[in-house]
């Protein structure tokens, strides 16, 4: 009975898309009009970044005293080269998708009791970053016959955290032997621990699962993991960072009951995404909100309250909210060599490649492995084990170890070019929080 009445608020208020390719010379505009609920704009913007397009421009506008519950998002997007999406197949997809609410849909699906073929084990785990971590994880999954589809590494403030998706060498499927997978579980126990610190445990958890995920849902779950295990804190005799590469702050807008959260930081793709998980797992609400992007810097401002309707109500509270915010965009850390590795696969490849890095002095702090097709994509962003950069003849030499065809430093496009004009985004109601800036 509650899916039937869930499904007729649905049809009477689905979501109205318009896809502007003429209004803006740099940027395809993408306008959504729907009902406001908690997570939504999250929900579209991950939806973008799931056929890899460039947010260059977003404008969120929503509030039931004007909006009758409802919320207007105006967002502009690029290809990964920094054109206008021409593809008529992709703006389909996005028309279609975001008209349907595919999220909505799915939980739908989710509760009519569909039990699939289970085709891989999940394993998630989080503990104490150092060097040679993702090495001995993945000689372990090795030395148990376990073939790895793909994987999801991220590290953070002495914290390193992964999804792995597995399958059995012989069967090709999920391991469902628990005695294979309970010696698994306790041998990265024994890697994650940390004997100096036991503020933090490491977390180990597996599951079976019938469908690969794509990679920002994954990205979606490192955040909410990060998240949980407080990788946002400072402890005893850890130096704070006087150099970070995002700043963030907190107001609040007393006469409307808002708090306004402004973020200033180097652009790259995926950086609205990562904001908005942080604010989500947070639970608060974006009422309003804006991204405009100038070269290499982007201005974010959000106008937000707690689930419960309320702004900040501390400094504390605000400072953990700085505080998340800069983690989140901290943790897709992008200094280092970015290494691309493609090739045909085989089983035991990504040991391997791990175990040269590691007897090379490399340290991975970030990684994503994929296979399909027979065929391996892994990216690696690299430094030494002291996280400074590296030396272009210890590159050199790991090139040479594992292949020039097979291994090589990956190229960057730039998403936005510096000459190009900047674009000014609509101001709020309330005022640009950011008008101090040169915009």
């Amino acid at each position: 009975m509650e899916d039937e009445y869930a499904r007729l608020v649905w049809r009477m208020n689905s979501p109205r898309v318009v896809i502007d390719n003429r209004s803006c010379e740099h940027a395809t505009v993408i306008e959504i009009v729907s009902l406001n609920r908690h997570g939504i704009l999250l929900e579209v913007v991950q939806v973008l970044m799931d056929l890899n397009l460039i947010i260059t421009k977003a404008y969120v506008s929503s509030d039931g005293d004007w909006l009758m519950d409802g919320t207007i998002q105006v967002i502009n997007v690029t290809d990964c080269d920094g054109n206008k999406v021409r593809d008529e197949g992709v703006l389909k997809y996005i028309q279609k998708t975001l008209e349907t609410d595919v999220c909505f849909l799915k939980s739908i699906k989710c509760s009519e009791g569909l039990k699939p073929i289970k085709n891989h084990t999940s394993i998630e785990l989080i503990g104490t970053d150092r060097p040679g971590f993702l090495s001995e994880i993945t000689a372990i999954l090795t030395d148990f016959k376990c073939s790895v589809s793909s994987a999801e590494f991220w590290t953070h403030n002495a914290r390193a955290a992964a999804i792995i998706h597995v399958t059995d060498q012989s069967t090709g499927y999920a391991i469902e032997d628990p005695l294979r997978l309970f010696k698994i579980k306790n041998l990265f126990s024994n890697i994650l621990k940390d004997h100096k610190n036991d503020l933090r445990p490491p977390n180990i958890t597996m599951s079976s699962s019938s469908s690969l995920s794509t990679s920002n849902q994954t990205q979606r779950r490192l955040h909410q993991m990060m998240f949980a295990d407080r990788d946002f804190e400072k402890h005893d005799g850890e130096v704070k960072d006087s150099n970070k590469r995002s700043h963030a702050c907190v107001l609040n807008c007393n006469d409307r009951d808002y708090s306004v959260v402004t973020l200033r930081s180097k652009d790259r793709p995926f950086l609205m995404f990562d904001t908005l998980c942080s604010l989500t797992d947070m639970e608060y609400v974006v009422f309003h909100g804006t991204l405009i992007t100038r070269g290499i810097e982007a201005y974010q401002e959000y106008y937000v309250r707690h689930v419960d309707g309320l702004p900040m109500g501390s400094e504390a509270e605000r400072q953990r909210v700085i505080e998340c915010l800069e983690a989140a965009i901290e943790r897709r850390v992008t200094e280092g060599v970015e290494l691309e590795l493609c090739t045909k696969d085989r089983f035991g490849l990504l040991s391997d490649v791990t175990r040269i890095f590691r007897e090379n002095g490399l340290r991975i702090r970030r990684a994503e492995i994929s296979t399909k097709s027979g065929k391996v994509k892994n990216t690696f962003l690299v430094t030494d084990v002291s996280g400074n950069p590296l030396e272009h003849k210890i590159v050199d030499l790991v090139i040479g170890q594992i292949g020039q065809t097979t291994l090589k430093v990956k190229e960057h496009h730039l998403v936005m070019s510096p000459k190009r004009p900047f674009e000014r985004a609509r101001s709020f109601l309330f005022g640009n929080f950011l008008k101090g800036e040169s915009v």
